[in-house]
């Protein structure tokens, strides 16, 4: 079977099409939302060092809650699981209108209050430490595994051509009023619930039975330690977030590098999103087989020369260009380490 046949046959899956369509509505959502907002604090406060502060707040409870996710991911069904977490995200996004509402227009700054521009994202932080485990780990669960490949370019060209839509949208809307595009967010979120509950199992989960522990936590360091696969696709990743945080402040980069508005913003914020869903189209055809590792490596280095000139210039069109060509090289190697990881852990440890 040819990869445009497998690719084929799993969108004629009833569950492979409910999986894809909630990621995408969350997706969209969580983009759209964190390019309104980064670019609201922003304007509230003139201060970059706003939106790192913002940033962290989301990533303490991962980092808090890494137990508690994981076995919440093992024990309990996790399609259930991202949609309760799910629930919590839309009252996020509520929360976020009413704020809007009360800070008024700040497009020229704003005296509103900035502790809720806090304290919403670390809340919404916990219900996603809680729901990305989850959600991962549904993947492997929906196909058998000669499909899984092909199932993970499908699903991150669903994701990235997600977060196109969401920043483009959240240019226009924000000229309108943050709480018009956090209203969206919200309705975006609450509308992936739906086929994520309805998404079927082509493989039985294994569930685990103890509680989370130290044991456990040590159990799976002990298995990361062990798999040289697995050590190193998780230490790229890590590394990947820690310094491709750039995108975050392409509202600073737009405003004071760039001097462009609101809509060329949203587009600046999107350009991520269509370098990545390119590349994730090329990938769901023909998937990276061979020389994998040198592959990586010079994925990795491409994404590293290309936010370097992000940095350096002051033109638009080179700093458009960047973000697509650096996230297309950074899409290779997270469909690399997407797929390496799930095929050289057991399902009780995903």
């Amino acid at each position: 079977m040819t990869n445009a046949d497998a690719e084929t046959g799993l969108l004629q899956n009833h569950s492979v099409r409910r999986y894809l369509a909630s990621s995408a509505l969350s997706t969209t959502g969580i983009s759209l939302m964190l390019a309104v907002l980064f670019k609201q604090a922003f304007d509230i406060t003139g201060d970059a060092l706003t939106i790192g502060i913002i940033g962290l707040l989301q990533f303490i409870p991962a980092v808090l809650l890494v137990m508690v996710s994981g076995y919440v991911a093992d024990r309990f069904d996790r399609r259930r699981v991202t949609a309760l977490m799910t629930v919590g995200r839309v009252a996020c996004a509520i929360a976020f209108v009413l704020y809007s509402r009360d800070a008024g227009d700040v497009s020229d700054g704003s005296n509103a209050a900035i502790w809720p521009v806090f304290l919403i994202p670390l809340v919404f932080g916990a219900f996603d430490a809680i729901a990305i485990p989850a959600r991962h780990a549904i993947a492997p669960l929906v196909v058998t595994r000669e499909f899984l490949p092909n199932l993970v370019a499908a699903a991150a060209v669903t994701r990235v051509l997600a977060t196109i839509v969401g920043p483009v949208a959240a240019g226009f809307l924000y000229t309108v009023g943050p709480d018009l595009a956090y209203f969206a967010v919200a309705v975006l979120f609450a509308a992936s619930i739906p086929p994520m509950l309805r998404t079927g199992y082509a493989v039985t989960p294994t569930r685990l039975t103890d509680r989370p522990s130290l044991k456990l936590a040590l159990e799976g360091l002990r298995f990361i330690r062990r798999s040289p696969i697995v050590l190193s696709a998780i230490s790229l990743d890590m590394f990947a977030v820690l310094f491709g945080g750039a995108i975050a402040l392409i509202p600073v980069i737009a405003e004071e590098q760039l001097d462009v508005g609101d809509i060329a913003y949203g587009w600046l914020r999107a350009a991520p999103g269509i370098g990545a869903g390119l590349m994730g189209l090329v990938l769901a055809r023909r998937p990276v087989t061979r020389r994998v590792g040198p592959t990586l490596l010079a994925v990795v280095a491409t994404f590293g020369a290309f936010h370097i000139t992000l940095a350096m210039t002051t033109n638009y069109v080179v700093a458009f260009i960047s973000l697509v060509i650096a996230a297309g090289a950074d899409m290779v190697s997270m469909t690399i380490r997407s797929t390496l990881v799930p095929l050289a852990t057991p399902n009780s440890q995903l």
